[in-house]
């Protein structure tokens, strides 16, 4: 009685569309295996239609369908248990219109994969279990190409080396950061190992999205990855507690409050970056020591805002400094100096990496100041888009290795061709792999 009333409450309608589900959750699941994408993606919304622009070569068609189908599920969820957001109605509306255009993207970029015409695309958006069937059943329906980018890793072997532990001085061994994007794992960096002695002022060299912020990530602790990162034989990530404070990190854009003096940003910081047992004396005479290091006695009871732009650049990177760091890592610390500001803060650098602290800089304007680096890191992208180590060692070894000139030219050979670049990236990873011996450490 109770199984004929529970099936009796379902309409035709719900009937309908579970069948016509099931339908085309088979069609998917042959096309999925017939384009090389893993068969269970196909019983998984959304999921489902990220894969397909995978095997209709339209990612970005695929994830923006993704996020518009995303807004509209939580829309009518909303809306059912809470009788809400009725007047974004209209917008749910426009959402609907925009996800049938990029449905029809993706069907005739399939379409073209299965060598059929662009019509067939209707076909799928009004009916599209039965085409759906069809297109994975037919063995007559072959695809030209299997889905783009499924393989996360390049046909490029890792290299088999490994970092020798130094004791004053950072090593770095890492086998892979991964982070997983729309449904997929991704491979953001790896294989990457070296050495760094202290009082080296290294440069931080590589393309767009050639993986050095999430290496500044992995090496600082902020974004742990698989690997063995010692800074003088301490594992920082095993006591991250106890040696963030060894750690300093600039970024590019400072988010220092206006309103407040330099004394009072500098005491903040101090505050906040020195152990909570430093004695206040003690804190003291360190924001009074980094002030006159940093030349910003002068200006210490002057507002932020009143700064020039090479004074509140010094200002950031004293607030890292207060904490005495180790390694003292920083992101374009130059951007908005013109070139003799520029060469005065690098000096300042240089000069702290010489009292015996590890400096790494990324700059988009190396070859004006290399002369003051000691080593440059050469990150690239290989074929699947993952950063690799492409060189590490002393500046004029790099020219020797690329055989180039300048910084400049050594980033126009690693860079991809549709950036620009002469794609040689995977070229000079395995060249480097051989010539670092296994101890990816190359002496002048």
């Amino acid at each position: 009685m109770g199984t004929e009333s529970a099936i009796g409450s379902i309409s035709s309608d719900q009937i309908l569309s579970i069948v016509t589900w099931i339908i085309s959750t088979i069609g998917y699941w042959k096309i999925f295996k017939k384009c090389e994408v893993k068969e269970y993606w196909a019983a998984i919304p959304l999921a489902r239609e990220y894969h397909l622009s995978l095997c209709a070569h339209k990612e970005q068609e695929g994830q923006i369908l993704v996020a518009i189908m995303m807004f509209i599920y939580l829309y009518r969820i909303d809306s059912f248990l809470f009788d809400s957001m009725t007047g974004l109605s209209f917008v749910v509306l426009a959402l609907m219109f925009a996800s049938i255009v990029y449905e029809i993207r993706i069907f005739s970029g399939l379409c073209r994969v299965f060598k059929k015409k662009r019509g067939w695309a209707a076909l799928f958006v009004f009916f599209e279990a039965p085409t759906a069937l069809y297109f994975g059943l037919s063995k007559k329906l072959i695809p030209t190409q299997t889905a783009e980018v499924i393989l996360t890793q390049s046909d490029l072997a890792e290299s088999g080396n490994s970092a020798e532990t130094i004791e004053k001085g950072l090593t770095v061994n890492i086998k892979e950061r991964t982070a997983v994007d729309f449904f997929r794992r991704k491979y953001l960096l790896r294989d990457i190992h070296m050495s760094i002695p202290e009082g080296h002022m290294v440069l931080l060299l590589g393309g767009s999205g050639a993986g050095k912020t999430t290496y500044v990530n992995a090496v600082t602790g902020y974004e742990k990855a698989d690997a063995e990162i010692l800074l003088n034989s301490r594992d920082l990530y095993k006591e991250y507690g106890k040696m963030k404070y060894d750690v300093g990190f600039v970024p590019q854009l400072d988010l220092i409050r206006g309103n407040d003096t330099v004394l009072r940003t500098l005491s903040d910081a101090a505050a906040l970056r020195l152990p909570a047992n430093v004695p206040a004396a003690k804190r003291w005479e360190r924001v009074k020591y980094v002030l006159e290091e940093f030349g910003l006695s002068s200006v210490q009871h002057s507002l932020v805002e009143k700064l020039s732009g090479g004074q509140r650049k010094r200002l950031s990177i004293a607030m890292e400094f207060i904490s005495d760091p180790t390694l003292f890592i920083l992101d374009e610390p130059d951007s908005g100096l013109d070139g003799v500001v520029a060469r005065s803060l690098f000096e300042k650098l240089r000069k702290i990496a010489d009292e015996g602290r590890i400096v790494m800089v990324i700059t988009h304007t190396p070859d004006r100041v290399i002369d003051l680096f000691d080593d440059v890191i050469v990150l690239a992208k290989d074929s699947a888009r993952t950063g690799r180590l492409a060189f590490y060692g002393p500046v004029k070894e790099a020219y020797k290795f690329f055989e180039k000139d300048s910084m400049e030219e050594i980033l126009l050979a690693i860079n991809q061709k549709d950036e620009g670049g002469e794609g040689r990236a995977e070229e000079f990873v395995g060249k480097y792999a051989e010539y670092a011996g296994g101890k990816a450490v190359l002496t002048a």
